[in-house]
């Protein structure tokens, strides 16, 4: 142990020798920022010099527009942006340019002369800065997550199943900035290793491990611990660590909108069911309508194109509807081009008949990834690029589905959830694509599905449904988890 704690103190020492990790992470995400919002203010300004050749391609207000568009990020706390999610990022990023916009453009009726070519530059610029500037701080998190410096040391108090589930949930959310170093637990049968994070003491040795490991953040996962026993140990530990988070023993219910509120000295928390709000889900159908009408003329000759080469390899229709579970468990039939050969029920019986290794891979996932019933060549490729899934912008047209949300399974599928699950699922309108899509997608067993449609559907928001639709853009190009 003595061995392991000497190694680790001279990592430490060589890591504290320069910036803190939350100065050089806010760094770089300001430097990434910069660099996005020049690009994409260049671009709406040279775009628009093109329009209207009145409109100077690089006046000098386009880097007053840059330079006020990194305050206002900063304004809203993204630097360094430590323990925020991507959707939050979003969230900030978005109300933070835009606010600068607004002022921006309420100046042109000030100063008239200065303004007045570039109006349409402003808003093109304006567009551009929001859909390259959230991007590029994901794409430096991607990029940069596997380096030793990168993200903020955080010490994990408790080694038990909630804490290995904490040290995943880290690894996996690169974006939070969150770099769990050591783990501190009192039992000494898990001292050792935690997920990979070694377990080093007791917790009453977190004021020396968190001098040696220069780490200000702690999280405590243990959900199991006694109220007065909780109360004690903030007490002193609020002495070494300025920022403490608590993971409570909440599991199950909406994490994403929480809100804390001071009730005359005891903690509350508000949890906002968003999609109670009749506001919200007005303003998300109005989004699946535009969206999808416009994806449906857009696509209307790739799919032509696709129903020809699916007629050409199989007899039969190139589009078929399959009845499905929607809305408060109202049976929907959605659209997809046939990627299949049409008995294909048959062709799967004596498939998983045949073969044990398939019947547990459809048991776990309902899916083969060497599935014979589909058609080669133009039905892999559709399901890879899951394009077979267009003609379901029809149903988000008509209103049984929405663009983001559960996908609606078949029955066999739904089958295999419990009823608790199923009910749950059927509370909202299913989507085309999901957080599952973009996670998990065909690699994702049951217990993933069920995870991720119930994350959705308990902290749904507008943020969350853009940052979906922006992930399946990536995830479809990508081609990841589809077969």
């Amino acid at each position: 142990m003595a061995s392991i704690v000497s190694l680790q103190i001279g990592l430490v020492r060589r890591a504290a020798a320069g910036p803190s990790s939350a100065v050089r992470m806010g760094a770089v995400h300001a430097c990434v920022d910069l660099f996005t919002l020049s690009l994409a203010v260049s671009a709406g300004f040279w775009s628009w010099s093109l329009i209207n050749p009145a409109t100077p391609p690089h006046p000098h207000a386009m880097w007053l527009a840059v330079a006020l568009a990194s305050v206002g990020l900063t304004f809203y706390g993204l630097y360094p942006g430590i323990g925020m999610t991507a959707v939050e990022q979003m969230r900030r990023t978005t109300h933070g340019i835009t606010l600068v916009y607004i002022l921006l453009l309420a100046s042109m009726f000030v100063v008239r002369d200065w303004w007045a070519a570039s109006r349409g530059a402003l808003l093109l610029s304006w567009a551009l800065c929001l859909l390259f500037v959230p991007p590029g701080r994901w794409i430096a998190d991607r990029y940069l997550r596997s380096r030793s410096w990168w993200g903020v040391p955080v010490m994990i108090l408790g080694a038990g199943e909630t804490a290995r589930m904490i040290v995943r949930k880290l690894r996996e959310q690169h974006v939070l900035g969150y770099r769990p170093v050591l783990c501190l637990d009192d039992d000494p049968q898990k001292h050792g290793s935690c997920q990979g994070v070694p377990v080093l003491g007791s917790l009453e040795e977190a004021a020396y491990f968190a001098r040696i490991y220069q780490t200000n953040r702690a999280i405590v996962a243990m959900p199991g611990l006694s109220r007065e026993s909780l109360v004690q140990y903030l007490e002193r530990w609020s002495q070494i660590f300025p920022k403490i988070m608590i993971v409570p023993d909440l599991f199950g219910v909406a994490s994403l909108w929480i809100e804390p509120r001071d009730l005359g000295g005891v903690l509350g928390l508000v949890i906002r069911c968003n999609l109670l709000n009749p506001v919200n889900r007005s303003l998300k159908r109005v989004a699946d309508v535009v969206i999808s009408g416009v994806g449906l003329l857009l696509s209307s000759p790739l799919l032509a194109v696709a129903a020809w080469y699916i007629k050409r390899a199989s007899p039969g229709p190139a589009f078929y509807t399959q009845a499905r579970e929607g809305r408060n468990g109202q049976l929907i039939h959605v659209v997809k081009l046939r990627t299949m050969y049409p008995q294909a029920e048959e062709m799967l019986s004596r498939y998983l008949a045949e073969n044990a290794g398939a019947r547990e891979e459809w048991t776990r996932f309902c899916k083969l990834k060497r599935d014979p019933r589909i058609i080669p060549g133009i039905g892999h490729f559709l399901r890879t690029t899951s394009l077979d899934e267009l003609p379901q912008l029809w149903n988000v047209l008509r209103g049984d589905m929405s663009l983001v949300g559960p996908r609606p399974f078949p029955r066999y599928h739904n089958e295999r959830f419990h009823d608790e699950f199923r009910a749950l699922r059927t509370r909202v309108t299913p989507g085309l694509t999901g957080l599952w899509q973009i996670s998990a997608r065909s690699d994702g067993d049951l217990d993933a599905q069920k995870a991720l449609d119930s994350y959705y559907i308990r902290n749904w928001s507008p943020w969350l449904d853009a940052y979906i639709l922006v992930c399946t853009i990536r995830t479809v190009l990508a081609r990841e988890g589809a077969y």
